[in-house]
């Protein structure tokens, strides 16, 4: 029998050293190479394809979805294993559809890893057991039958029904992937569901929903259908005056019919909510020596109703996953922000 050949990539060294720890004494195999990024991954895979990749999802300078529908392409022969800390089934769901043939979690018993290698090279599928609960579990929804989607949101509902990955759905849009991500956070809210996987299941089940054209509803120029946009109350909590000045100014233009009011902090914040009651609040990352997260979490105790939206120069996946649980509705670059962007963000948010 030939020596199976396995490429590890991570851009931990640690994490390398374990997953070569603990698959080299295994028959008939051998660790041919490491790298710890994108374009050395494509550089090895160029120079000798092995017969087995271990990829971290998340490396620098490197797409996950994209690049596997890649590999499977030019190396049809490559076995794939994800070897990830990231549980989210949206990812999960996103990179079998591209081509891998395992999904293993880094927290897993690294015993369990040699599993997963036998079985992905046997020629099966490999999913850790915490994922496998976490794919096939069903959330049950309280939400209308067919709610209302606004153009854009049946335009993304449709790219994952072609099991599109952000970094082209993004492409296709004109749009930044973390925006992209943002339309689709708003869109499993919308729909009651937490994934990728779920949202098309949704759709098979409810086909009405892709093509609501009825009064009140949003329209296909991306309108909503009613004789005047109803008044929104708009906070912007930043500590920055002349940021605060900037965005008021974009969301002037962008939503003329908004009512906008500012604060420099929670406190400031806490009071012009309890005077006007916004439907929407902009909260910075960083408010001086406050976290916008915190921020947040205090304003919701205090006004359930308000949708929030936090801004940050740091597009970090550990501020999204905060800023979420701490009530945000969609965590935003503040790069990415410009008129047309912000004015369907809060037609989105606020519809």
């Amino acid at each position: 029998m030939s020596t199976i050949r396995a490429l590890v990539a991570d851009d931990h060294a640690i994490v390398r050293a374990g997953i070569v720890a603990t698959l080299r004494d295994m028959p008939d195999f051998a660790i041919v190479g490491e790298v710890a990024d994108g374009p050395g991954l494509f550089t090895a895979l160029s120079n000798a394809p092995p017969d087995l990749l271990l990829v971290d999802i998340a490396m620098p300078d490197f797409e996950p979805i994209s690049a596997i529908r890649l590999f499977r392409e030019l190396y049809p022969g490559l076995k794939i294993l994800v070897v990830s800390a990231y549980d989210d089934d949206l990812y999960v769901e996103g990179l079998f559809r591209a081509g891998v043939h395992g999904y293993h979690l880094k927290d897993q018993p690294l015993s369990e890893l040699r599993l997963a290698v036998q079985q992905v090279l046997a020629g099966g599928r490999w999913v850790c057991s915490p994922l496998v609960e976490k794919l096939v579990r069903i959330r049950p929804t309280t939400l209308p039958v067919d709610p209302a989607l606004t153009r854009r949101q049946r335009e993304f509902l449709r790219y994952l029904q072609q099991a599109l990955d952000n970094v082209t759905i993004a492409r296709k849009t004109g749009l930044s992937t973390k925006t992209v991500e943002n339309h689709l956070t708003r869109l499993y809210r919308q729909l009651g569901v937490q994934s990728r996987l779920e949202a098309v299941n949704y759709a098979a089940q409810h086909p009405g929903v892709l093509g609501q054209a009825e009064p009140g509803l949003a329209a296909d120029n991306g309108e909503t259908v009613t004789s005047a946009h109803p008044r929104v109350t708009i906070i912007l909590v930043d500590d920055h005056p002349r940021y605060r000045t900037q965005l008021r100014s974009m969301i002037g233009k962008a939503c003329p019919w908004a009512q906008i009011r500012e604060a420099e902090n929670t406190q400031a914040a806490m009071q012009a909510i309890e005077k006007v009651a916004p439907q929407l609040a902009f909260v910075d990352m960083v408010l001086g020596d406050e976290s916008g997260i915190d921020c947040i979490r205090c304003l919701k105790q205090h006004s359930s109703s308000t949708q929030f939206v936090l801004l940050s120069a740091y597009p970090d996946k550990a501020f999204h996953r905060l800023a979420v649980e701490a009530g945000a509705v969609a965590f935003v670059d503040k790069s990415d922000l410009d008129a047309a962007g912000l004015r369907e963000l809060i037609e989105d948010v606020t519809r």
